[in-house]
């Protein structure tokens, strides 16, 4: 009867022991599809997009005589738009050539205006 119960515990045990590799596989295999299906999550997109995004309107800041307060950007999945306006019509290609240079910028929509900064005296 001992040999019988043993016999019963050694079959669970390499059960669980087969189940839980078997499941160890599978989820190595789910983590390696995941990784190269390019599938990240709409978090990680989003997080990627406000960075790049940042890392344009930076660059922009940093370019000699440029003034990025009326300048908006939004960037989603390497392709970034330039909204809003600048005070020069030189600015305007200026804006797209440095946001093009930009590690991460695969296209950019220039859509800036020539526009005046403030609000300029009325009369």
């Amino acid at each position: 009867m001992k040999t019988v119960n043993l016999l019963k515990a050694l079959g669970i045990a390499l059960c669980v022991a087969t189940a839980s590799s078997a499941y160890a596989q599978a989820s190595d295999a789910m983590a390696g599809m995941d990784m190269g299906s390019s599938a990240p999550s709409a978090k990680t997109i989003k997080k990627t997009d406000r960075k790049l995004g940042l890392d344009v309107r930076k660059a922009l800041s940093k370019a000699q005589g440029f003034d990025v307060s009326n300048v908006f950007v939004r960037a989603r999945g390497g392709a970034v738009t330039l909204t809003g306006s600048v005070p020069e019509g030189g600015q305007i290609a200026q804006a797209e050539e440095v946001a093009k240079g930009v590690a991460g910028v695969k296209s950019v929509t220039n859509k800036l205006t020539l526009g005046t900064q403030g609000g300029g005296g009325g009369g």
